[in-house]
């Protein structure tokens, strides 16, 4: 364990987790050691790009229609490269903002019309990513929403250019930030990396009647992060094994927001509600701003808090959204800077690499005509689930297998593979608890499809003592959830060394789901699991 520690924390300090650096294919004079540290670029040189807001084609049985098309394209990330190689949806990446009006379903075609060899180097070694099968495949997975298992974009339920996937999402939760991307076995990481993720809001009354910042002053920001070379071009390493080239983790040089490199926004002395979403492969980000002004966090991934909660500094994990409110009201003239100062790998690994985000530029006079915001003391009513309410507590244990001499390294669920036989099998209407024991070195996100849960608590416990005796011996104090947690969740950071316990109702049409850390590294080797709601 340590040493693979130690040579993630060297690499880190590259901006990679890989030995060899991994270009577009047809590309070779940039594919050298020195490729994995990317271009140094000047940050807040390009405006953010604000992703429009996609119109639905038709009107189906009620229904809001999309034809959402799937491609190949370049896109200038930086003012001072040429375009890059990247996918998309609808000709841009992250794709179009998605808005959905809660009870009213939306369908939608996802037409994938991507090239017929991936971009990427695939791993053959993964379970689901076999010589056998297409390069280029694709199944678009709803990340918080309440769908079928049909809907749901199950890793192997995936199509192939020119084909297409209809997918039907009923919006019968409250409004939230979610979001769309890729989930094809095997393959997730590359697809993300090559930028197959968009937002989807689901808006609701109850919520527009707040008086939230709303219409021009309410910004998804999706963070990500990304190697650069000299031409613009994606780096994804490689490791030193031909025959399992897949990397442990990917770390970024450069950090995008709506994918422009450490962009900036121009802003009136207003309320601003911003939705921010971690769409990395493998980055945590801890955010403050520069001067120090505080954040006003109102919404988690299944949306509205109990009421708003000040913050000095914000905590996002890969695949975690967090709403927050940003008051630049008296602030004319200022410049502030959003930095990141998480640890990669997290949390025990060197510095943030980098550390700049993106910049607020006070600048634009005020919209006297138009209603500035207003914060109100209470956002959403969130009862608190009982422990007593479940009928099964599972305890999980999150696994690393490191790598001996023929064989590769795993990070396991419950150590099992995928592919091994479902062994949870909620009762749909039921309540259960679900405790996380991380016996690794990371944090993972962990994400359950289909459903939103709560946080009960974290508990430190006897890693070494789990490991001779296979006991689970609590240590130390019960840390309740913060108050930025106590809101509905469907991905939950597990720190290392700590019970994550969870209680999660499930409820809605039974199928076959999925569960899986969203490090996309991890749930690509062996970091998912099949759950089977049952009737």
């Amino acid at each position: 364990m340590a040493t693979r520690r130690q040579f993630l924390l060297s690499l880190a300090s590259a901006g990679s987790g890989a030995l060899l650096p991994g270009c577009l294919r047809g590309q070779s004079d940039d594919a050298t050691p020195n490729a994995l540290a990317g271009v140094r670029l000047e940050p807040f040189v390009d405006p953010l790009f604000l992703t429009p807001v996609l119109r639905p084609t038709s009107e189906i049985s009620g229904s809001e229609h999309y034809r959402i098309t799937l491609s190949e394209f370049q896109q200038k990330l930086h003012r001072d490269l040429p375009p890059a190689v990247v996918w998309g949806f609808e000709g841009i990446t992250p794709g179009p903002v998605i808005a959905a009006q809660r009870g009213r379903a939306v369908t939608i075609d996802w037409l994938n019309r991507l090239p017929a060899r991936h971009r990427l180097t695939i791993d053959h070694s993964l379970d689901g990513a076999g010589k056998d099968l297409p390069e280029v495949r694709t199944t678009i997975h709803l990340h918080g929403g309440h769908v079928s298992a049909s809907n749901d974009g199950y890793p192997e339920d995936w199509i192939t250019p020119g084909k297409q996937q209809r997918t039907v999402y009923p919006n019968r939760q409250p409004g939230a930030t979610l979001w769309y991307h890729d989930h094809a076995m095997g393959i997730t990481r590359l697809n993300a990396m090559m930028g197959l993720a968009g937002v989807y809001l689901i808006r609701d009354p109850a919520e527009e009647r707040l008086g939230l910042p709303a219409g021009r002053f309410d910004i998804p920001l999706v963070l990500q992060d990304r190697i650069l070379d000299a031409r613009g071009q994606l780096v994804y390493p490689v490791s030193d094994s031909i025959d399992a080239p897949s990397v442990a983790e990917f770390f970024g040089t450069n950090i995008l927001v709506n994918g422009r490199v450490s962009p900036y926004l121009d802003v009136e002395p207003r309320l601003y509600r911003f939705r921010l979403l971690n769409a990395a492969n493998s980055r945590m980000f801890q955010l403050s701003l520069v001067p120090g002004q505080r954040f006003i966090q109102i919404g988690s991934d299944g949306g509205l808090l109990p009421e708003p909660v000040i913050r000095s500094e914000i905590f996002i994990a890969p695949a975690e959204r967090l709403e927050v409110i940003l008051d630049f009201r008296g602030r004319e003239g200022r410049r502030m800077m959003l930095v990141n100062n998480a640890p990669t790998p997290y949390p025990s690994g060197g510095g943030p690499v980098p550390g700049l985000v993106m910049q607020f530029r006070v600048g634009r006079p005020l919209s006297a005509d138009i209603d500035t915001g207003r914060i109100p003391d209470t956002l959403r009513a969130v009862p608190r689930l009982q422990e007593t309410a479940a009928v099964k507590t599972r305890s999980l244990k999150l696994v690393e297998i490191m790598a001996m001499k023929g064989q590769p390294h795993r990070v396991l669920l419950d150590g099992r593979r995928f592919m091994d036989p479902v062994t949870e099998d909620p009762l749909n209407g039921s309540v259960e608890i679900w405790e996380f024991v991380n016996t690794t070195l990371d944090a993972h996100p962990i994400h359950l499809h289909a459903v939103h849960f709560q946080l009960l608590d974290r508990r430190p416990f006897d890693v070494r003592r789990l490991e001779r005796t296979s006991e689970v011996v609590l240590t130390g104090k019960v840390l309740q959830p913060a108050p930025e947690e106590r809101g509905w969740k469907d991905t939950i950071l597990c720190p290392p060394g700590q019970v994550t316990r969870i209680i999660t109702p499930f409820a809605g049409e039974p199928g076959r789901f999925v569960w899986h850390c969203h490090m996309l590294e991890h749930e690509d080797n062996e970091m998912m699991r099949p759950f089977l709601l049952r009737a």
